[in-house]
């Protein structure tokens, strides 16, 4: 029995899928090799495709599917086989359904299949403004400390993906400051990861939910930061609330991230 016990300890140490961040002597090479990369911002980046009053279809396209190749950091600090919806665990308040971030993920892999294993780190939450990802702020904390502990199994953090703005269209305060905001925000990040050359790419608004969209996406296409790129998602198809993506604008959004990414 207790030989039983010490073999079942040591293999669940060894599982690629079950290695705790915090536990750097039992990161397999593969797991060391991890191409890491943030997935923040709001609803549309968490995904809604496939969601219609609060209920998610369950469809997922070929692009979004799974991948051994594929990791996600869950809210517990494990990686595991990333599975749609990615986000449920972090952006628990709402349902979840399709985001960019599998998508984005598989492309990468089929256009550069040297990259290795891909870290996938969910951090994005519905209706969150920019002041609410502040530094200092909750959900700004809960992103640097979710990547900080997915850098600890090994791997390099090669992007942050960001999709946010469309609550910072409800008010012309907000849409005034938001470009300032967002360069902190930017330059804070940078500097709380040790990463200052971090490459950044931004998602300009697709839909709003005030008045001020116009506002927002002037402010993000105005921003001139070193590495931080641009790709801009008006004109994709929206759902039946006129806010979130589709399931197919959130498959095409994802392959526009790893264009810009490659």
């Amino acid at each position: 029995m207790l030989l039983a016990y010490i073999f079942l300890i040591l293999l669940t140490a060894h599982h690629p899928f079950c290695v705790s961040p915090a536990d750097t002597t039992t990161t397999t090479a593969e797991n060391a090799n991890k191409s890491i990369f943030i997935l923040a911002g709001q609803s549309n980046m968490s995904g809604r495709g496939g969601v219609v009053n609060n209920i998610f279809d369950w469809y997922i396209p070929p692009e979004c599917q799974s991948n051994s190749s594929i990791l996600r950091l869950t809210k517990g600090l494990i990686w595991e086989e990333a599975k749609e919806p990615i986000h449920q665990d972090i952006d628990f308040y709402a349902t979840c359904g399709i985001g960019p971030g599998m998508s984005f993920a598989n492309s990468v892999l089929k256009n550069d299949p040297n990259i290795g294993v891909i870290g996938l780190v969910p951090c994005a939450v519905g209706s969150t403004n920019i002041s609410q990802w502040s530094q200092g702020s909750f959900y700004y904390n809960q992103m640097v400390n979710r990547t900080r502990a997915a850098l600890q199994g090994g791997g390099t953090l090669r992007a942050l993906l960001w999709y946010q703005g469309e609550s910072d269209t409800l008010n012309l305060e907000d849409a005034k400051l938001y470009k300032s905001r967002l360069g902190t925000f930017f330059i804070d990040v940078r500097k709380d990861l040790d990463a200052p050359s971090l490459p950044i790419i931004q998602v300009a608004l697709a839909t709003a939910l005030g008045p001020y969209k116009e506002e927002i996406r002037k402010a993000q296409l105005g921003i001139r930061l070193r590495n931080v790129k641009t790709v801009d998602a008006n004109g994709l198809k929206v759902g039946p609330d006129y806010v979130h993506l589709s399931t197919p604008a959130e498959v095409q959004l994802g392959q526009m991230l790893a264009n810009a990414f490659l």
